[in-house]
C-alpha cells in the first residue's frame, strides 16, 4: 500500500510538471525556444526511425562500452588500493583530482587525439563513470569488520578465501550503489561526447536540431537519453535484488 501512495505521488507530481509545462510553452508560443511536452512526443514520434534505428544503437554503443571499461578499472583500482596502503596514498588524490577537471573541457582534446571515432565517446564517458564505482567498492571493501576477519583467520581460511567470501560480498552492496550512479552518468558523459564531435548518436542529433532552430527535435533526443537512463538504473537495481535474494524488503 505505501508503494502504490509512493508511485501515485511521484505520477501526480510528474504530470502536474508536464501541465505546467504546456501551459507555459502556450504562453511563450515560441516552440523553437520552448517546445510543448505535446511538440515533443510528435516530433519523437516523426523521427522515430532515425532515432531508433541510427542514433539510439550509435549512444548505447558508447554507455556499454564506457561502462564496461570502468567496471573493470574501478574494481581493479579499488582492490588494489585495499590491498596495498601505498597504492591507496598514490592514487586516491588523483581519483579525487579527476574530477574537478571539467569533463567538458577535456572532451575536445579527446577529439583531437581520437577523432570523431566511437573511442574519444568512450573515453569521456569513463572518466564520468569509473570514480563513483571505484570509490564505492574501496570502502565496501574497507567496511569489513575486524571481528569477523579474525574470525576467518582464526578458522584458518586462506586469503583467497577471505576474499571471495568475505570482501566481495561485503563489499558488494557498495558496488551496486556505485554502479546506480554510475550508469545515469554514463547516458551525461555520451551525450557530452556526442555533442562536441560525432557522425551519429542522440547527442549529435540534438545538436544538429539546434542548428536548424528545432526545439522540438533537439529535445526529442534529450527525453530518449532520458529514459535510457532511467531503464539502466532499474536494470541494476533488478540485478542488486538478484543478487541480495536473502536480504529482507520492507
Amino acid at each position: 500500500m505505501d508503494k502504490i501512495k509512493y508511485y501515485f505521488s511521484s505520477i501526480t507530481i510528474v504530470l502536474f510538471i508536464f501541465i505546467f509545462w504546456e501551459i507555459g510553452a502556450a504562453v511563450v508560443n515560441k516552440k523553437f525556444i520552448l517546445p510543448s511536452p505535446t511538440q515533443i512526443l510528435i516530433k519523437l514520434w516523426e523521427l522515430k526511425a532515425v532515432l531508433f534505428l541510427k542514433h539510439l544503437p550509435a549512444t548505447m554503443l558508447i554507455i556499454i562500452l564506457g561502462l564496461l571499461i570502468s567496471i573493470i578499472i574501478g574494481i581493479g583500482l579499488a582492490v588494489w588500493m585495499n590491498m596495498n596502503k601505498s597504492v591507496e596514498k598514490a592514487f586516491y588524490p588523483l581519483l579525487i583530482a579527476s574530477q574537478t577537471i571539467p569533463i567538458i573541457a577535456l572532451a575536445p582534446i579527446f577529439v583531437l587525439w581520437f577523432g570523431y571515432s566511437i573511442w574519444s565517446k568512450v573515453v569521456v564517458t569513463v572518466l564520468i563513470t569509473f570514480f563513483p564505482i571505484t570509490v564505492s567498492t574501496f570502502d565496501g571493501l574497507q567496511s569489513i569488520k575486524k571481528e569477523l576477519a579474525e574470525l576467518f583467520m582464526t578458522m584458518g581460511a586462506s586469503k583467497k578465501e577471505m576474499f571471495f567470501k568475505l570482501s566481495i560480498p561485503t563489499a558488494l552492496p557498495f558496488f551496486y550503489s556505485g554502479l546506480k550512479v554510475a550508469v545515469t552518468l554514463s547516458v551525461i558523459g555520451a551525450a557530452i561526447g556526442e555533442w562536441l564531435g560525432a557522425q551519429a548518436g542522440l547527442g549529435y542529433f540534438s545538436r544538429r536540431m539546434m542548428t536548424q532552430f528545432d526545439g522540438a527535435g533537439v529535445f526529442a533526443p534529450i527525453i530518449l537519453l532520458s529514459f535510457v537512463g532511467i531503464i539502466l538504473f532499474l536494470i541494476v537495481t533488478f540485478l542488486e535484488k538478484i543478487s541480495f535474494k536473502w536480504r529482507k524488503t520492507k
